[in-house]
């Protein structure tokens, strides 16, 4: 049995990205860069466990370069406007005088400690949600995502399967365009008339190679059912139509009171009334989804069925989202937010290393994918 459960294979795009999105949600509610560089590092070792051998999967390293950038703009946003805040001042750079109705805003002068170290955990947790992201992106397959989403949405995933494709297909087209060119070795154009020629000779066969192909493309989706009406009744869109608003109504109530922290009764830490707001609106829209696309027919070829994997990928990231927000509630608040007035040193404690460790086991008790197979050598 565990043999067969460690068999390689991709899962589900949607458990990739639960987890991804408990891991930024678990992100947002801390600013201790012990804790946040420890989520970046459970991301980027989970990317380079089970990432597979795709395009996406080795675009990681730019969302890693992007939060490098982030965090480099926000702290030098810090120094140069209002850098000075807080009693502890590290330089002086010479301040560029305003005009009096530009009030609240500084260009340079005193940079302290404090202002500096706002601008670093500010970045590195955006920083950290974003890398959060790309590790969703590396992992899940985006056509195997758009594949699986709901009957009710599938005119939007067709759209998105399409406009996904366009642009590695120009991609393709062009690199064919040249390596034709190349192995008929066109002359080399002189005058301006040449060049022109040459654009021409260029963009018209790459955009009517990548039109054909998008239409074989969209023959071959309308083939498997997409873009085919469904059979629903008045009674089904009707019925379709009230969940929809209900979940829109409930979600927009639920998410007014969490803005403007109403009063509500806790259990656990949980506010009971927003919680049961939250999943009662999740849940109505997740009946509308079903109920608009039950009548939609359409195959799907090889679908990725949720597994044990899937619901243990999904559990350890709402095991660790759950865990931050237990130890804010009853545990060491501090440690999630370590105090700059005055400076303390962020410490990463027991509990910490808990969340981390559950957050890291899709690493190790996952299938991995599948293999990319070896490339032959010409003899």
């Amino acid at each position: 049995m565990i043999r067969r459960y460690l068999l390689p294979r991709p899962l589900h795009p949607f458990s990739w990205w639960g987890w991804a999105i408990a891991l930024a949600v678990a992100a947002s509610s801390a600013s201790n860069p012990l804790l946040l560089l420890g989520i970046i590092a459970v991301a980027s070792l989970v990317v380079m466990a089970r990432r597979a051998d795709s395009p996406w999967a080795k675009a990681f390293k730019l969302y890693l370069w992007l939060g490098v950038f982030i965090v480099i703009l926000r702290v030098g946003f810090r120094i140069v406007f209002g850098g000075g805040d807080g009693p502890t001042i590290l330089f002086n750079l010479p301040e560029v005088p305003l005009p009096t109705w530009v009030r609240g805003i500084r260009l340079l002068g005193s940079v302290s400690l404090e202002a500096v170290l706002t601008g670093l955990y500010d970045g590195l947790r955006l920083a950290t949600i974003i890398i959060c992201v790309g590790a969703a992106n590396a992992l899940a397959n985006p056509k195997k995502l758009l594949a699986s989403l709901p009957g009710a949405l599938y005119e939007l995933g067709t759209i998105m399967v399409v406009a996904v494709s366009a642009l590695p297909q120009l991609g393709d087209s062009l690199q064919r365009v040249m390596r034709a060119r190349k192995l008929r070795r066109s002359p080399e154009a002189r005058t301006r008339r040449q060049r022109l020629r040459v654009v021409e000779t260029i963009i018209v066969p790459v955009l009517s190679d990548a039109l054909e192909r998008s239409l074989s493309l969209a023959a071959s989706m309308d083939v498997r059912g997409y873009g085919r009406s469904g059979t629903a009744n008045p009674l089904d869109r009707a019925l379709g139509l009230a969940l929809g608003l209900g979940a829109m109504s409930l979600i927009a109530v639920w998410a007014y009171r969490y803005l403007a922290n109403a009063p509500d009764t806790f259990v656990l830490g949980f506010p009971v009334l927003s919680t049961a707001l939250l999943l009662l609106g999740l849940a109505a829209a997740g009946l509308a989804l079903w109920v608009s696309g039950r009548t939609v027919q359409r195959t799907r070829y090889r679908p990725i069925r949720w597994g044990l994997a899937e619901t243990l990928v999904v559990a350890s990231g709402v095991a660790a989202a759950l865990l931050i927000r237990l130890i804010a509630r009853y545990g060491d608040a501090t440690a999630l937010f370590p105090s700059i007035h005055p400076f303390t040193w962020p410490e990463l404690t027991l509990p910490l290393l808990g969340v981390l460790a559950i957050a890291a086991l899709p690493a190790f008790i996952t299938p991995p994918p599948y293999a990319a197979a070896p490339r032959r050598q010409p003899a």
